[in-house]
This record gives structure tokens, sequence and C-alpha cells, in this order.
């Protein structure tokens, strides 16, 4: 149960509260850390482990799989997905199945094998675990889903810091770092804080004119193509 008057209290932060992403961004490193306070100021005998979750906006997202008909591979079946995360990385002190039971890791999606994707198009259970599991191996392969257990580091069992990474394909928006408490198999305290992503400079500039100004921007789009279209015909014919 979270919560109670007696119950420890997390104190969290991050290395980042801001990732600015430029031209040249190749990814970054956060440092989620923290402390465990206790209500009489020691930390109890029996272990106590962290799980921290980084969390992106959730998306719509459709799978299509491949299928070779007369030697060209064309699209088959597909699943639609209502709210899948851009991106998801988790930590933790221990694997997740030392610490909690299945049931628990469910409920707070602790590993890539418990998250909620929220199917949209299918009844069948074998061909949405087939759907599901080619989701995160695609979004794991792009660095886009991490597993890191057993890299949570706790010091004095008060203090603890772990790091995940983003890489560079993250996409803007509010991102949230969730940190879990675990005593003997039970969440027993938790915390968030947020992260925002965002481009920053020339690129900041070309998306929110993209947003904002639309029709503009559109006009302006289709003449820096005619132009630079013109251009390269009269270099090819002097040429």
């Amino acid at each position: 149960m979270l919560g109670g008057a007696k119950a420890p209290m997390l104190v969290p932060d991050v290395s980042q509260r801001e990732v600015e992403i430029q031209y040249s961004f190749t990814g970054a490193e956060l440092l989620l850390f923290g402390a465990i306070v206790y209500p009489d100021g020691r930390a109890p005998d029996t272990t106590a482990d962290i799980v921290v979750v980084l969390k992106g906006p959730d998306q719509s997202i459709t799978m299509r799989e491949k299928q070779k008909v007369a030697g060209v591979w064309v699209n088959a079946d597909s699943a639609r997905f209502r709210s899948a995360p851009s991106f998801y990385a988790m930590a933790s002190s221990r694997p997740i199945a030392r610490i909690v039971d299945d049931r628990t890791a469910a409920i707070f999606e602790m590993g890539l094998d418990k998250l909620q994707l929220s199917p949209a198009s299918l009844n069948n259970s074998a061909e949405l675990d087939r759907f599901q599991a080619g989701l995160v191996d695609l979004r794991r392969r792009t660095g886009l889903f991490v597993e890191r257990p057993g890299t949570v580091e706790i010091t004095d069992g008060v203090l603890y810091r772990a790091r995940l990474p983003l890489p560079a394909r993250v996409i803007v928006g509010d991102y949230t770092a969730e940190t879990f408490l675990v005593q003997n198999g039970r969440v027993v305290a938790a915390a968030t804080r947020d992260v925002v992503v965002r481009k920053s400079g020339f690129e900041r500039f070309i998306a929110q004119a993209a947003e904002n100004w639309s029709f503009l921007y559109g006009l302006v789009a289709i003449a820096m193509a005619v132009g630079m279209g013109w251009a390269a015909g009269a270099i090819a014919r002097r040429v």
C-alpha cells in the first residue's frame, strides 16, 4: 500500500529536467537519484529495493507484418495499439522477478513484458502476443526500449542512483521519471519527476513554425523546393 503516516518517503531528482535537441544531438544519459526517508531515520533490517522507470509520451502505432508473395515482400496482417510509450527505460536494484510478483510488476509496468499497450484491433491472444513482442523487439533494437536490471546503486540503505540513456531518436514531449520503493515484495512508496525533451535553436523555430503557422510554412516549403529545383536545373544546363 502506498502512503500511510509511518510509511517511508522518496525524495527523487533527475540530473536534467530539460533535454534540448539540436541538429548535433547524439543522445544523452540521465542520472536518476535521490534518498529514502524513513519515519525514525533508520533503514529497516529487511532489504529495500528501488525500481526506476522513465517513460516518453504515449502514441498510437500500427504494426504491420511482412509476407513474401511470389518473391515480393508485401504487407500482411497488422495490429494497432492505441497508447504505446514512445520511449521506455527501466532500471532496478535486482532482477524484477526477485523483487515483486508478476501481478505487482504488471500494475506498475515494471519491465518490457509488463507494458500495457492497449490493443485496438486484435482479439486473438496469440496474435496479440506476437505483435506486441514484435513492437518491443523493434524498439529495443533502436534503443527506444531499455531494461537495466541490477544497475540501481543503493548506498547505506538510503541513497540511490541509476543511469538511463536517451537515444538520439527520442521524440519531443513530456517524459515521466517514476521511482518505486519496494519492501517484502510490496511497493511502499512512489514518486515522480517530470522531464521535458524539446527542440532548441533553428530546429525549434522550424517545429514551431510548422505548428503555429502551418499555411505559411507550407508556402515557404513549396517555394524553397521550386527554387532548389530551378537552381539544380540551371546548374545542370551550364555543365
